[in-house]
């Protein structure tokens, strides 16, 4: 009996229930295929077998509905910006988002009336990944960037209407 003790007790698993979530989710990272300009070639070709973003478990969903994170790749104009939007609302809780390339970013030369300077006036960004356009190691480096952030978040449970959720702080 003593033997199988000592054999369990160095199989304990110690941790809080915020870093088993967030390192599952961190882990999970699911971006919706949504490409505007130029940058989103980049950012296709990290999902490719060359850079190949699903070993750090980053698979591109087809739907807003089943992803979790967006990555604004290109220049968003002021007539596309409630598409971006939508698409925002659409997404599961708790979402994130990625800002990919110098227009998404800043909206980059075009300084014009039609241009959204800066993916943060339609949506809180999370990681922004300059570069124009930026190059598949950069945005993998965002995404790490993505993951750590996720990794320091706090899981809290709502008080005051009983129910269940997730508030990031």
């Amino acid at each position: 009996m003593a033997n199988l003790e000592n054999r369990f007790s160095n199989n304990v698993f110690f941790g809080t229930v915020d870093s088993i979530i967030n390192w599952s989710r961190s882990s999970s990272l699911w971006p919706e295929t949504f490409g505007i300009a130029c940058c989103a070639i980049e950012m296709i070709s990290a999902g490719c077998a060359r850079y190949d973003l699903d070993r750090l478990g980053v698979v591109f969903r087809p739907s807003p509905r089943q992803s979790d994170v967006m990555i604004i790749s290109g220049t968003v104009t002021k007539k596309f910006a409630p598409v971006v939007r939508l698409l925002y609302a659409q997404m599961t809780e708790p979402r994130w988002v990625i800002a990919m390339g110098t227009c998404a970013i800043s909206g980059g030369v075009y300084n014009t009336y039609a241009v959204v300077q800066g993916s943060e006036r339609i949506v809180p960004v999370d990681v922004h990944v300059p570069g124009c356009p930026p190059r598949p190691d950069a945005l993998i480096h965002g995404i790490l960037m993505l993951q750590e952030k996720i990794k320091k978040q706090h899981v809290l449970r709502k008080q005051d209407t009983g129910e269940a959720g997730d508030v990031a702080r």
